[in-house]
C-alpha cells in the first residue's frame, strides 16, 4: 500500500519504518528516554518499561544481546526524525545564510500520517525542495537513485558564493578610499 497525506498526495513511500535507523527517544544504550522524561502522559507505559530498567524493546542496546521484541511501529511513543541537512533522496547539502529569510534549500518530508485506522508516529526526513515537489507529484519515491536537480545545485551553489564572499578578507586600506 503506498501511503498518501491527508489530501491524497503521496509521500514516497510504502513502508515509513524502513526509513527509520532509531527512535529519537533511545539513547545509545538501548534505554527509553521517552519513559523517564514524558512518562507522567502515560504511567502504564513507563511502569513497563521503569520496571525493565527502562530498557526499550524495539532498540538494541549496549547491554542487549537477543535482538528486539518489538518492531519500531509497535510502541505507543515511537518518534524518528532525521537530523541530518542533507536530501535524503539526491544528496543535496543545506546552505542557510544567517539573517536571510530566503526559502531554506531543505524541507522536513513526513513519511507516516494519521489514516484515522491506525497508530501513526512522527516519521520525518529532509528533502531538497526539487525531491519534495517531484514526491508529493505522485511519480518520484525516496529512495530513488536520483541526483541533484540542476536549479538545487545551481541555487547551493549562488548561496556558496555569497557564503565565501561574507567570509573573505579585505584590508582596511581596500574597503576605504583615502583622499
Amino acid at each position: 500500500m503506498v501511503r498518501k497525506t491527508s489530501q491524497g498526495t503521496s509521500v514516497g513511500v510504502d513502508d515509513p519504518y524502513a526509513h527509520v535507523e532509531r527512535c529519537d527517544f533511545v539513547t545509545d544504550g538501548g534505554k527509553c528516554r521517552w519513559a523517564r522524561e514524558h512518562g507522567h502522559h502515560d504511567p502504564e507505559f513507563a511502569n513497563a518499561r521503569s520496571a525493565d530498567g527502562f530498557r526499550c524493546p524495539a532498540a538494541v542496546g549496549s547491554d542487549d544481546e537477543s535482538g528486539p521484541e518489538w518492531d519500531w511501529a509497535d510502541c505507543p511513543h515511537f518518534r524518528s526524525r532525521n537530523h541530518d541537512r542533507e536530501c535524503v533522496r539526491c544528496g543535496l547539502d543545506e546552505r542557510r545564510l544567517a539573517h536571510s529569510d530566503e526559502r531554506p534549500l531543505l524541507e522536513e518530508h513526513h513519511l507516516s500520517y494519521d489514516d484515522g485506522e491506525s497508530l501513526s508516529h512522527e516519521i520525518t526526513v529532509y528533502l531538497c525542495r526539487w525531491c519534495h515537489a517531484k514526491i508529493h507529484q505522485s511519480w518520484a519515491r525516496v529512495d530513488d537513485d536520483a541526483n541533484p536537480d540542476p536549479d538545487a545545485i545551481a541555487a547551493r551553489e549562488e548561496r556558496r558564493s555569497r557564503e565565501q564572499s561574507e567570509l573573505g578578507f579585505e584590508s582596511a586600506a581596500d574597503r576605504y578610499d583615502e583622499p
